[in-house]
């Protein structure tokens, strides 16, 4: 019984780190271009995204060498920021575009970039475990509608369901802003 208690438990703790079938994660990923400020163009809502304008993701190197994760929306409801702190580490090698990330102790989910601008980094998309995940991010908080079509095209191409994209709402100059 114990046996198969820890086989669930590992599993449970495992299973969202994975890449959905027919993806495939970027290869010949630099992580020190990777970091820094990316903004949340688009993405298929969740509820812990729900309601947030003015996203943004800051990515930093920890001593250890796994990443700090520091996601970042502005909820108008509430009339305040939102703030979440996470740490991802690389599933296989660091030249992939693979990492899990956790933001709830001992729980990893999939973050997958399968598209990424290889010139100067200047965006990327990423999915989750499955094609119910799915952001566009940008170094730039607003994006050509040429660059917006990009990304549908390719999306649509790997097979999400874009019927519930949101594009998200980027102010140049928002209060409270880091």
């Amino acid at each position: 019984m114990r046996t198969l208690l820890a086989s669930i438990t590992a599993l449970a703790l495992t299973g969202c780190t994975g890449v959905p079938e027919g993806i495939e994660p970027v290869t010949g990923f630099e992580t020190q271009r990777y970091l820094g400020t990316w903004y949340e163009i688009a993405r298929l809502d969740h509820s812990f995204e729900e309601g947030l304008s003015n996203v943004s993701a800051r990515y930093s190197l920890n001593d250890d060498g796994s990443i700090e994760v520091i996601n970042r929306g502005y909820d108008a409801k509430a009339g305040k920021w939102k703030e979440a702190d996470g740490r991802a580490v690389f599933v296989g090698g660091e030249n992939t575009g693979h990492l899990k990330v956790s933001f709830f102790g001992p729980f990893y989910a999939s973050y997958v970039v399968f598209e990424l601008d290889k010139e100067d980094y200047s965006y990327a998309y990423v999915t989750g475990y499955d094609r119910d995940y799915l952001w566009f991010l940008s170094r730039t908080p607003e994006v050509s509608e040429k660059a917006l079509e990009a990304f549908r095209d390719r999306a649509k191409a790997e097979g999400f369901d874009l019927s519930e994209l949101i594009l998200v709402e980027q102010e140049r100059h928002a209060q409270g802003q880091k």
